[in-house]
């Protein structure tokens, strides 16, 4: 007997075994259990044809075999860019040296990109017009020349404001 076939029997035989409680009990009429009883088998016999069309692969657990061919699925990866860069902002609101080091430079690189690509402007070598089209706050945070911070180890830049900074980019 295949495990198809027990399953099968057993799904017959709870509903026969329900059959019989709610005759024993009657909740409602013999008509009306007998009518329920007459669905479930229905049920179960359109299951079992349905998995028996589709010939029954997709439903079995698949063998040693077909594992082996498969092979491994891997989990899929968030890209170690994406990884780096959620690093590197978190640190940034965390800590002011880290913040100037590493993700202002990123940021910087990002706004020159789309100055040159969208207005045709350099932040070093057009200051003002750089200025002007990123506004005074987020020019403040970009500029080349910006010193280090006094305290290095003092909290970076609130999540807010580096979100502000970067749709400021984003409408570049």
């Amino acid at each position: 007997m295949t495990a198809e076939q027990r399953r099968l029997l057993g799904l017959f035989a709870t509903a026969t075994l329900g059959l019989a409680i709610a005759l024993g009990v009657r909740p409602a009429s013999v008509a009306t259990i007998l009518g329920a009883y007459v669905l479930a088998l229905a049920a179960i016999a359109l299951s079992a044809f349905t998995r028996a069309a589709r010939g029954a692969s997709e439903w079995q657990e698949a063998s040693r075999f077909e594992r082996a061919l498969r092979g491994n699925v891997e989990a899929p990866v968030r890209p170690p860019e994406l990884v780096r860069t959620e690093r590197e902002v978190t640190l940034g609101v965390a800590n002011a040296g880290h913040l100037h080091a590493r993700l202002l430079p990123i940021l910087r690189e990002a706004a020159a990109a789309r100055l040159a690509a969208h207005d045709n402007v350099e932040l070093e070598r057009r200051p003002a017009a750089a200025r002007a089209l990123l506004g005074d706050e987020a020019w403040e945070l970009l500029r080349p020349d910006l010193p280090p911070p006094d305290d290095r180890s003092a909290p970076g830049l609130p999540l807010r404001q580096i979100r502000a900074l970067v749709d400021t980019l984003e409408r570049l």
